[in-house]
């Protein structure tokens, strides 16, 4: 549970607040944007594919008051783990992301190329998993959806 998250210190309590929810999905968009742009390399596009799932798992999670403890190791793990606690996603989903997630970390602590295939995966997944947490968030959490 989050609660558990909280005791052990992977998380830490944080107020949720609507403009950081919107800026938060708001870079997530952004992110999705640059990510499809096919002029640049497959690793940067799966980069910033990978940061807009990030973005939007941290929006789901402090949308319920909380952040990650970035001074510990595993925030990255926290988060994706957590989007079956905050929006309800499923263990396949949040495995797929899991994947991305080490698949990045070869990338960056290796040099591992990343193919087409897998970049063309990790936006269908940023996309999904950002149109998810609005969704979400328009239901449980409206207060949090400032209109434009």
């Amino acid at each position: 549970s989050l609660q558990n998250l909280l005791k052990i210190g992977q998380l830490k309590s944080h107020p949720p607040d609507a403009a950081e929810v919107q800026r938060l999905l708001a870079a997530a968009a952004r992110n999705l944007a640059d990510a499809r742009v096919t002029t640049i390399s497959p690793e940067t596009r799966f980069d910033a594919a990978y940061k807009a799932i990030m973005r939007s798992a941290l929006a789901a999670l402090m949308a319920h008051g909380f952040r990650p403890d970035t001074n510990r190791p595993g925030h990255h793990v926290t988060l994706v783990q957590g989007l079956s606690l905050t929006i309800g996603l499923t263990p396949a989903r949040v495995t797929v992301i899991d994947t991305l997630r080490r698949k990045r970390n070869l990338s960056d602590y290796t040099g591992e190329d990343i193919d087409d295939s897998s970049t063309e995966h990790c936006i269908a997944e940023a996309d999904r998993s950002l149109q998810d947490v609005t969704a979400w968030l328009k239901v449980h959490r409206p207060r949090l959806i400032v209109p434009r």
